[in-house]
Formats: structure tokens, sequence, C-alpha cells
């Protein structure tokens, strides 16, 4: 995977081998593309180095806590991370960047990227998402439909595995699904009580990116539930389990570990991109890559601080920003992690396994005009799992005998509740570069500037209360919330700061994820999005990602020279 070419030169290069890049890097190859993908952190080879996937608890030297040293080392990761999977997040202390204001930036710099670590809740956007701009005039219009990606959600869904189940919802459309990873008792307990308590509202199975099925050389999904350690199985999408995999098997690959992308080459005569330049993360040494094409899909951040630092006499505020768009209209999501109740029945009842899955309860607010809220604009959805207090969680007495006889003995029911609302674009929230202050790689720290605007905060306060009410209703006692929410960037969904749009003048990208100013440039990850919706916003990527290759490819074998 590693020999390169003599001249450096490929067909296609792809930047970031997360989940977009992954994609990126299986359509080119497959389309007959020698492509190199560069990936700035180090490699990790499915199944090998997924070393703690098989631990236990007490197999850490400290049950899986951080160390004072290692909470020092990673004081914004280590909201995400533990002893068991940190080797899969970044150390702050050696990537830092400026938080103008509060601002997690969670990474994972290593050959899979956050595919290894993603939560895997795998939702369609709809023509209520696409439109919305439009509409009420937040943001630019998305240059796409719901029916431009139709096909691609069937093709990476059937790829994927997305266990789910059918419902019908327009605003929530169905997809390709292996059989739903069932609810169990409390689930099921409290789908029921919202069914007859509400009008407005269901609660439907998660639809997360695990295999309840073998699929393609997969194994299904263990229940293990420690799926950010790495699957041995492949039991659930990575770009280390799949696509990498088989893009290596197209022998067009070409993979480049420990690569940190200083800026895309931009050749003023012919007015087009002509490679990427790239600073060794061990030696320091600069490599200059060349292709036809190139992808950028290393996540919205760091995609839109290469192309800022990417500066020419054609583009000396970034390349392909003539629009001054680049960078800005940061978005994520906002989430309330933290609504509970406990519950007293169902004591007869219990369930196999650590399961992944979760329940969903849609978007239902601002659908049409009945449901139309006047306290925000657009609207949220709420995740949630329900399960019974175990050893590691339930309050214990004494020694010996009558502690054994505590903890092996399950506990209450209890069930938590987390919103996911949509974030408004805004020119103001955006990324920019502190040319004073640099890195290891002598690369400029990012700078982010991030705010809730009043929609924000609103739809916080309403997704906290919503759910409070609706496990009141359903008999739940102990019932409450973790009233202080995470500060943006907690939901890992940052996305936005290239985005596509008609118009040159207001957006980055064309309706094909090319650089309206620099047409052999593709962004797919994040960074295209033109509005966030309330879904997880990955299967979305995934789509964009494949749409995009397909045209790519088309223009590369009808333009071989």
């Amino acid at each position: 995977m590693k020999n390169q070419t003599e001249k450096n030169t490929f067909d296609a290069i792809v930047v970031g081998s997360g989940i977009s890049g992954g994609w990126a890097a299986k359509e080119l190859t497959e389309g007959g593309l020698k492509t190199l993908v560069l990936e700035r952190g180090r490699n990790v080879e499915h199944i090998v180095d997924y070393t703690t996937a098989f631990k236990n608890p007490w197999d850490f030297k400290h049950r899986t806590h951080l160390t004072n040293e290692e909470l020092d080392e990673r004081p914004v990761q280590s909201s995400h991370c533990n002893a068991a999977d940190m080797h899969f997040y970044v150390k702050d202390s050696e990537h830092p960047y400026v938080q103008v204001n509060p601002f997690k930036w969670i990474r994972g710099y290593q050959v899979g990227g956050r595919s290894l670590t993603w939560g895997r809740q795998s939702y369609r956007f709809s023509d209520l998402d696409f439109e919305a701009n439009k509409k009420d005039g937040h943001g630019v219009d998305w240059p796409i439909r719901y029916n431009d990606l139709k096909e691609w959600y069937d093709y990476v869904e059937d790829y994927v595995g997305i266990s789910g189940s059918l419902e019908s919802l327009p605003h929530l459309p169905d997809g390709v699904f292996l059989p739903p990873i069932p609810m169990n008792a409390i689930e099921k307990y409290l789908k029921e009580s919202v069914s007859k308590q509400y009008s407005d509202r269901l609660i439907i199975n998660g639809r997360v990116a695990n295999l309840t099925e073998r699929k393609k050389g997969r194994g299904q999904c263990m229940y293990c539930n420690l799926c950010s350690r790495g699957c041995p199985f492949s039991g659930y999408f990575s770009s280390n389990s799949s696509t990498l995999l088989d893009a290596y098997n197209s022998g067009n690959l070409t993979l480049r570990e420990n690569s940190v992308v200083k800026e895309v080459i931009y050749d003023e005569t012919k007015k087009e991109a002509v490679g990427v330049k790239i600073i060794d993360a061990i030696t320091k040494e600069e490599i200059s890559y060349y292709a036809k094409i190139i992808f950028l899909n290393a996540s919205a951040i760091a995609t839109a601080a290469i192309l800022l630092n990417s500066v020419s006499e054609s583009f000396p505020n970034g390349l392909g920003n003539s629009s001054q768009q680049v960078g800005h209209n940061l978005m994520d999501h906002v989430v309330n992690e933290g609504t509970y109740g406990t519950f007293d029945g169902l004591q007869d009842k219990y369930y196999e396994g650590r399961s992944p899955g979760t329940i969903f309860i849609p978007r239902f607010q601002n659908l049409n005009n009945e449901t139309k809220n006047t306290d925000f604009v657009r609207g949220y959805g709420i995740q949630g799992k329900g399960e019974r207090e175990n050893w590691e969680t339930k309050a214990t007495t004494g020694f010996g005998a009558s502690l054994k006889a505590q903890l092996q003995t399950p506990g209450e029911w209890k069930i938590s509740l987390g919103g996911r609302g949509e974030v408004l674009p805004n020119y103001e929230n955006k990324i920019s570069l502190d040319y004073q202050n640099r890195d290891s790689w002598g690369l400029p720290i990012v700078k982010v500037h991030f705010e809730y605007g009043s929609n924000e905060l609103a739809m916080m306060e309403h997704m906290t209360k919503t759910s409070e009410e609706m496990l009141v209703k359903a008999g739940f006692k102990n019932v409450g919330s973790y009233r202080n929410s995470p500060p943006p960037g907690s939901a890992v969904h940052e996305m936005g700061t290239a985005r596509m749009g008609h118009d040159p003048k207001t957006s980055v990208l064309n309706k094909h994820n090319q650089m309206h100013d620099v047409k052999n440039v593709f962004i797919t990850d994040g960074s295209c999005m033109t509005s966030s919706a309330s879904q997880n916003p990955s299967l979305t990527y995934m789509a964009i990602t494949a749409r995009a290759c397909k045209f790519a490819i088309d223009q590369f074998h009808s333009n071989p020279s």
C-alpha cells in the first residue's frame, strides 16, 4: 500500500481516510483511478490494532479511567474517551487550537479517522431539510434535493448495513434496512406510553450502522457495545473494515499515513489545482504529490484550514475563496445529553448482551402549520436508551456473600433521553488561522469562533422540558436533567465551512461538490453541508461522496488528458 510512483503522480488524491475519505477512496479506485490517500495520523490495521477490544474493566489498571496525566494531555478529548479507546483520539497537548468561544474539537488522527469511534446513527435527510434554507431565509439554498441523493442513499445503505425499521415518515425517509436491533422491555413500554399520550410524535428503532446479519465478509454485531475500541468482527461500519479494504483490493490504492497536508498546490497557468504539499509527521520533510483530481475529506475544520492556508496570486485569501465563505457558517448540533428517570415496574424482565441500539423520536416540530412552534424555527430529534442498573452502576452496601448477592441482582430500570437539534447557518460562526502561533509542523494554529444564537438556546430548553414531560407522563420517577448542556462541538458533527450552493458569490461548492473556482477540487466531508438538519449527518456525507465520485470519474474518463 505504500509503494509510490517515482514521480509522485496519481490520477486522484484523497485527503483524509475517515468516513467520507474512505468512501472517496473506494469509489475512485473502483472507478479505475490510481488514487493516493493521505492520512495525517498513524496506520491502524483492521483487527490487529484493536488492542483493547476484548479487555474487561478490571484488565485496566484504573478500570478504564484516565489518570491525571492523561487528563492533562486531553482536556478536550477526555469528554469523549477513556483508557480503553484514548489511542483513537488525539492528545490535545500535541494538537493545540484556540477556542475564541468554548468549542470542543474532537479528533482522531489515524487511518480510519473517526469512523472507528463514531456513534453510527444513520438517518436520511428529506426535502424538509434540503428546502429549509430557501423557505425560512436562513443560509443559502441547497443546490440539490432529496431525489438527487435518493439512489445514493440506497447505494451506501446497502453497502454499509443499516439496521432499522420502516416507518413511512415523509420527513425521515425509509432506507435499505437490515432487521432492527430490538427494543428492550423499558423501551417498548415508553414507546407504547408515548403513542397513547401524544398524537404528534412516536418512538422508533434507532437506525444504526451495526449489522444484525452477516454481510459481504463482515460478521454481525455481537452486542459488546464497545464499538469505539474497534470491532474485530467488523460488526459496525468503519473505513478500516470496509471501504479502505475494497479500495486496496482494487489494486489502485496507495495509502500514505503520517502525512500532514500543508496546502493544495494551485497552478496559475493551468488555472487548476495540480497536487498537494504534505509534511511528513515524523521526519518533518516536505513532499509534493500530484494528481488531476483532488478530494478534500479531512473533516470540516481541517479541510477549511487547508484551504485557507493554500494561498496563491489568484487566491490570496485561500484556495477557491472568492466568495469569502471558506471557514464560515460552521455548524454542529445542539445536544442535551442528560434527561433521565427510573421505573419501578417490569422487574421480571431483562435482556441479553449490551445492545448498541437506541430508540429515536423523530423531529415533530415545524413539519407543517399544525406542528408550528413559535419559540424557534427548524427542529430536533431525541435519542434514548433504557437499561437496568447493574454491578457497575447500582448502589450497594456491606461485604461478603451479601454484597455478592446485591451485585448479581439487577437494579431498577432506567432510561435516558438526549436531544439533537439543528443549528442555523451563521457567517460569524467560523474558523480562522493564527499565523502568529504555529504547531509542531509549522502550520498556523486554528482558531474557532462559535456561539449559539437565540434559536438554538430556545430549542435546547424545549428539548429538555419535552423529554422530562414524556418520562413523567409515562410513570417514571426521579425524573430530571443535567441543566448545563455541553458546549458546542460536543455532538462531533462539525460541518458547513465550505458550503454547497447555486451562486459562486455566496457558496464554495456547486451541486457536484466541485469548487466553483477550482473545478478539479471536490469536497465531500462535513464542510460541504449547507444546513445541518437535526439528523446525524454521516450517512449524508457518504451518499454525497459516492455521488460526487461518480461525477468526477465520468469527467476524468471523458477528458483523460
